[in-house]
């Protein structure tokens, strides 16, 4: 193990993007506070106003009401108010953060967040209702089934969201460049926890996705990678798809970077607090993989797949490709408090290994290219197709193989997977990634590399 967290450490910290969707859970020094310090005149002060007007509403209020019911939503406008990601959670709301990094669980497979009040899609999860349906990030969720989203808090649109599987729920969004708003009737599945997913664009150049940061990616990661630099060709050049990533486990999001990286710092978490602030290094690995690397982006590209962009551009280690990420560039703790409820609250944030921090502004991609599903073109012959070529003349010799002793394989069936090279090769994005590659592969040659 390379990256050992204090024994004192009693809180979980993640770094995802706004969400009950996908959560981290790390353990970490979160250090803790008091309430109401002593002496704090202007804090007494204020909770004495607060009692004043709770017991007020008690007495007075033209229906009776439930004083444990009026604190608690105090409390969560207290904390809600902070920032987007800061939330006083009630026992089902905290029990459901923690099943997100573990077990499966149903529902749409989206990751949400709180962005000017409005409930918006950072990413949809590859391969889950949501995905398949044609949700996008930056979506604005203003109805589930028929309950408005206005004042609804994260976790409970989260809980609004998960249901039964098979069961259906109807998901109401306002899009931008759409005059009305678009209805989306959405069957409820069993959200995949694979993260890692990977083929050969062509021979020697791997394609690696990275749909989340869960327990298992680096494990994943590893796997895939062995896959890939073990072929036939090995790898002259990998890109890793970082697309739509919210983020995840901040361990994974280091782990996966100090796959690349040799030494220096991967990411640093800066708090108020001494105990909030730490670096995260790289040290030198088994394998030596300095083969290039061209990582893609896009607005849903947040939080722990940030760190891990950050990292590889800030070293020179890979290009970045596409459009810029997120921004999501704060740390939160996730503590649990008595009767089951928890808070979430923000305690840090991140910077690259350069010190950018990327909050509200996101990676830069080294070269902007837009996503574009490229059309196939059919051309028709012309008469130079039906001139006639060596092949054609008589008694002309055959073809030499490349290896006349070599038998030739059969060919495998298709494999059954969301992956497909040739769909993938119509993706603008991935085909400049895999020319730069290819690019940058010849001009080496040329160079005598």
């Amino acid at each position: 193990m390379k990256y050992q967290f204090p024994e004192f450490a009693k809180h979980w910290i993640y770094i995802t993007a706004a969400s009950l969707v996908l959560v981290c859970l790390i353990i970490f020094g979160a250090g803790s506070f008091a309430l109401v310090q002593a002496g704090d005149e202007k804090t007494y002060k204020t909770l004495k106003l607060f009692t004043e007007v709770l017991e007020e509403l008690e007495k007075n209020y033209v229906d009776e009401v439930d004083a444990e019911e009026l604190i608690h939503n105090a409390i969560k406008g207290m904390v809600g108010n902070l920032d987007p990601h800061s939330s006083f959670m009630p026992p089902e709301a905290f029990h459901d953060l923690q099943d997100d990094t573990k077990g499966e669980f149903s529902g749409i497979g989206i990751v949400i967040t709180m962005k000017e009040g409005l409930l918006t899609v950072v990413s949809p999860i590859e391969g889950t209702p949501a995905y398949k349906a044609g949700i996008q990030a930056g979506d604005i969720i203003i109805k589930i089934d028929d309950l408005s989203t206005k004042d609804m808090a994260l976790w409970e649109a989260v809980g609004k969201m998960r249901g039964p599987r098979h069961k259906e729920v109807l998901i109401t969004v306002i899009r931008e460049g759409d005059a009305v708003p678009l209805k989306f009737v959405l069957k409820r599945d069993l959200i995949p926890m694979t993260s890692v997913r990977s083929l050969i664009l062509k021979p020697g150049y791997g394609y690696l996705r990275v749909t989340n940061f869960r327990m298992n990616t680096l494990d994943d990661m590893e796997k895939h990678l062995k896959k890939l630099e073990t072929g036939n060709e090995g790898l002259k050049g990998l890109v890793i798809d970082l697309r739509d990533n919210p983020g995840g486990l901040l361990d994974q999001a280091i782990k996966v970077s100090d796959l690349f990286l040799d030494q220096g710092s991967i990411v640093s978490i800066k708090g108020r607090l001494e105990n909030n602030t730490q670096v995260f290094n790289a040290y030198p690995g088994e394998e030596d993989r300095d083969y290039p690397i061209v990582v893609l982006i896009n607005g849903g590209s947040a939080s722990a797949s940030e760190i891990v962009a950050g990292a590889l551009q800030d070293h020179s280690r890979a290009l970045i490709l596409g459009t810029p990420s997120f921004g999501k560039g704060s740390v939160q703790t996730v503590r649990p408090l008595k009767d089951g409820f928890g808070i979430k609250y923000t305690i840090a944030r991140y910077y690259t290994p350069n010190g950018r921090s990327i909050q509200a502004k996101g990676i830069q991609p080294d070269i902007e290219v837009e996503f574009e599903v490229i059309e196939k073109k059919t051309r028709k012959p012309s008469v130079f197709d039906r001139m006639m070529k060596e092949k054609d003349l008589k008694n002309s010799l055959a073809p030499e193989e490349s290896d006349p002793g070599k038998k030739e394989k059969k060919k495998p069936g298709k494999s059954r997977q969301i992956l497909d090279a040739e769909q993938l090769g119509l993706d603008a994005q991935v085909k400049r990634a895999l020319d730069i590659l290819i690019s940058y592969g010849v001009f080496s040659k040329l160079n005598g590399r």
